[in-house]
C-alpha cells in the first residue's frame, strides 16, 4: 500500500511540475526553465539528503559508475516535456508520456536490462499497454473539435508553432 501512495504522489508531482514548467518556459524560455528545475532540484536533495543521511550521501559503493549520470538524462525529460506540454497540452503530453514510460519499462522489464530481474513478458501485460494507447486515441479523438488556440492560448499568442 505505502508503494501505491508514493506513485500516486509521484503523478501528481509530476503533473504539477509539467504545468509549473510550462508556465516558466512561456515567460523565460526552455534552457532556463530547465536550469532552474534540475538546478533547484539538486540544491534542494543535497540539502535534504545531506540533513537526512549525513555523509553516507556520497556513499555509492557497489553502484555502477555510469549510472549516476541519470541526472543528464533528466535534462531530456525536463525538456522534452516542456515542448510536448507546450505543443499538446498537459493531458495529452503526459497520456503519451506514460504510455511510453510503461511500454519502455515492460521493454526493459522483459529483456532484464540495466541491472533489472528478468521479468516474463506476458500477454496480459501487453494488452494493458495496448489498451492504455487505445484510451489516449479514444481521448485524442474525443478532442478534435477543439482548437490549438484554447487548448494552448499562450503558445497560439506568442505566434509560436504549436503543432
Amino acid at each position: 500500500m505505502t508503494g501505491i501512495i508514493w506513485a500516486v504522489a509521484s503523478g501528481l508531482l509530476l503533473s504539477l511540475q509539467n504545468l509549473f514548467n510550462a508556465n516558466v518556459d512561456r515567460k523565460a524560455g526552455m534552457w532556463t526553465t530547465t536550469t532552474l528545475v534540475l538546478g533547484m532540484g539538486f540544491a534542494a536533495a543535497l540539502l535534504l539528503g545531506l540533513a537526512a543521511e549525513g555523509a553516507a550521501l556520497f556513499q555509492l559503493a557497489g553502484m555502477e559508475p555510469w549510472f549516476a549520470f541519470s541526472g543528464l538524462i533528466g535534462i531530456g525529460v525536463v525538456t522534452c516535456m516542456v515542448q510536448g506540454v507546450k505543443r499538446l497540452g498537459p493531458t495529452f503530453a503526459v497520456s503519451l508520456a506514460l504510455c511510453s514510460q510503461l511500454a519502455f519499462a515492460m521493454l526493459w522489464d522483459s529483456m532484464g536490462w540495466l541491472g533489472l530481474e528478468r521479468v516474463p513478458l506476458e500477454p496480459t501485460r501487453l494488452a494493458g499497454v495496448l489498451l492504455l494507447a487505445a484510451g489516449i486515441v479514444v481521448f485524442k479523438l474525443g478532442g478534435r473539435g477543439r482548437s490549438k488556440e484554447r487548448v494552448l492560448p499562450a503558445a497560439a499568442e506568442a505566434g509560436q508553432d504549436i503543432a
